[in-house]
């Protein structure tokens, strides 16, 4: 079973993860060679992939009215009360704000590859019997970050030292044991019900295994920033833009929606895309003004107009900053529930609504 359709979940859902591992493990030597992220590599993947799939959450809450109503009062303080915890936590330390964040953006991460999973569990029609899967995507993830906790890295989630260091060497090694023979039983759980005849879902089979391998290679098998950056950006944003696309293209179609709670929800993929980078840019831009001063060819302009902060503005301008990023956490864990999703993204997962064939034509 596939979330939308083979050709559809095989190029954005799988691929990503798979290929940028596979990537990096054919072109190794040159990886080794090319730890750091080169300006050019940082706008393509961190620019327009990790910053603009932020954005694409905008198109499933704030730019869907019908959606929006339902959940006004989420809405309205879920970015108001991710600013006022930042300003708190930068008011203890700009390392204890960093530190935070990074925890927050790792659980975020873990959680959209457990909640594609359950996705594909859920197509599958399965209601029970599922905790293989479960401490499958789990063990996936969680063993290449417990890995980083106990073996030092040349990289960092957002700024150095924002992961604590542990002593305890042995609960890497134990959690990827525990990979290993959990890869193993649900391999063999899947031959064996294929042998029966039930249905087994190769796209939930290629996905864990696109994690298990993009995770690994990116974060255990290489210690170099760009191959992190790779394996770890595109496995995460390119399916999160991918679905929200498809998710809203089925209500554009919808010819029962009214008219005005369509005008946000662009039916080309090309603006859509093109909306993405906009908003990417200028948070970038932002940033690079006020705080980093890093990309003088990218932002020069914003670099001119406006001026370096320092000191106790920072206490209220970093955490303002990072408020699409946090809310886009937050509102995550409400938007793609399986176990009580609403009407219509319940209507996604059980059937095959919209084919990437759909989406084309609309476009």
């Amino acid at each position: 079973m596939w979330i939308v359709s083979p050709l559809f979940d095989l190029s954005f859902i799988i691929a990503p993860g798979l290929l940028s591992a596979l990537c990096v493990l054919l072109f190794s030597g040159w990886f080794h060679n090319h730890l750091a992220v080169s300006p050019l590599s940082w706008v393509a993947l961190v620019l327009c992939v990790d910053v603009a799939h932020v954005y694409s959450t905008l198109f499933r809450t704030y730019f869907d009215k019908a959606e929006f109503e339902k959940r006004r009062t989420l809405y309205i303080l879920a970015p108001l009360g991710a600013w006022l915890l930042g300003v708190v936590l930068y008011s203890q330390g700009a390392l204890v704000f960093w530190r935070v964040a990074a925890y927050l953006a790792v659980f975020h991460f873990i959680r959209q590859q457990y909640g594609f999973m359950m996705i594909y569990t859920a197509r599958e029609g399965r209601k029970s019997g599922v905790i293989l899967e479960k401490i499958s995507i789990y063990l996936a993830t969680l063993y290449p970050i417990l890995y980083w906790h106990t073996h030092p890295r040349n990289f960092s989630w957002f700024v150095e030292d924002d992961f604590l260091r542990l002593p305890w060497k042995e609960l890497s090694q134990i959690a990827g044991a525990l990979l290993c023979l959990s890869m193993f039983a649900f391999l063999c759980r899947e031959l064996l019900r294929a042998r029966r005849g039930e249905k087994v879902s190769l796209g939930k089979g290629l996905f864990l295994f696109s994690t298990a391998l993009s995770w690994y290679v990116g974060i255990v098998l290489f210690n170099g920033d760009l191959a992190f950056t790779l394996t770890n950006v595109l496995a995460h944003g390119i399916p999160y833009i991918a679905l929200v696309w498809v998710y809203q293209q089925k209500k554009v179609l919808d010819p029962l929606r009214r008219l005005k709670d369509r005008l946000l929800q662009p039916r080309s993929i090309v603006v859509y895309v093109l909306l993405l980078l906009v908003f990417a840019y200028l948070e970038e831009a932002l940033w690079d003004a006020f705080v980093w001063r890093e990309h003088v060819q990218l932002f020069g302009p914003f670099q001119r107009m406006l001026p370096r902060l320092h000191g106790s503005l920072l206490n209220f301008v970093v955490p303002l900053l990072t408020v699409p990023q946090l809310t886009h956490y937050i509102l995550d864990g409400f938007i793609w529930k399986v176990r009580k999703p609403d009407p219509e993204f319940k209507e996604l997962v059980e059937s095959s609504t919209l084919s990437l064939n759909d989406a084309i034509i609309s476009a």
